[in-house]
């Protein structure tokens, strides 16, 4: 991904996919977000789950996105990190989707949190190191390193440049998010780390995949000077040969 291909809000005119409205049965659907292949998320007013809403995302067939995928890790993060619990999924012809129940918190994109980027960072810094030193790598059924990230590249017809055939040394083999960019991490009120979000990608590997494009999109969301406050919340130096190498990773996969 690169800066201009960012996601964004969807709108009130966003159409709601036949599976969607067929979940809300009849509850309010508002649309959230719309992603870079397409897929929509929704937000449908549900009174009898708990915290009164669950968020519905959908993605149109062929979009090389999983929503299985997701479904599959959020199962296995629960009872083990913050990140939302799957209330429903299915899929049809059009595409699949996937509802989860809703956290209360604010992505760190939201407007409270872009008018303090620096709060953001720092949260999104906290989310990363919690998540890096809480999980047990060895015990991941789930894989997102250099080797799988070429070969998913290499499978789907992306050109993968021989600059990326060899990765630097592992630093720190951990559970990496896999999509750490701004929006994927919710703030509590207070301005402390909440939980994940969009976890489709979550799997072992070097800890500066996650940091290299985390850091990246600060500037993406909230403009230049704000990686110091994530570096410093996660409690470590910029690696540049290592920041480099996962930002060209990240563009080529």
């Amino acid at each position: 991904m690169t800066p201009t291909d960012l996601a964004g809000p969807a709108d009130g005119g966003t159409a709601v996919p036949e599976a969607i409205a067929a979940f809300a049965a009849g509850a309010a659907v508002t649309p959230v977000w719309r992603n870079v292949v397409g897929g929509l998320t929704f937000r449908i007013a549900r009174g009898t789950h708990p915290g009164g809403a669950v968020f519905v995302k959908w993605n149109p067939a062929g979009s090389g996105e999983s929503l299985a995928d997701e479904e599959r890790r959020l199962r296995w993060l629960q009872d083990r990190f913050p990140a939302p619990r799957v209330v429903a999924s299915g899929a049809d012809a059009a595409g699949e989707w996937l509802a989860t129940g809703a956290i209360h918190a604010l992505s760190a994109v939201s407007p409270a949190w872009v008018s303090r980027p620096d709060a953001a960072a720092r949260a999104m810094g906290e989310g990363l190191r919690l998540l890096h030193e809480s999980l047990d790598p060895a015990a991941c059924p789930f894989d997102w390193s250099v080797p799988r990230r070429l070969e998913a590249a290499r499978a789907s017809g992306s050109p993968v440049p021989r600059s990326l055939h060899e990765p630097p040394a592992i630093d720190r083999l951990v559970v990496c998010h896999g999509d750490p960019c701004a929006p994927n991490t919710l703030i509590d009120d207070d301005g402390s780390f909440a939980a994940i979000v969009d976890v489709a990608r979550l799997g072992t590997a070097d800890r500066w995949a996650d940091l290299a494009v985390a850091s990246w999109s600060l500037e993406w969301n909230f403009g230049a000077g704000r990686e110091q406050a994530f570096f410093d919340s996660y409690g470590v130096a910029p690696d540049p040969e290592r920041i480099d190498y996962y930002r060209r990773l990240w563009d080529a996969t």
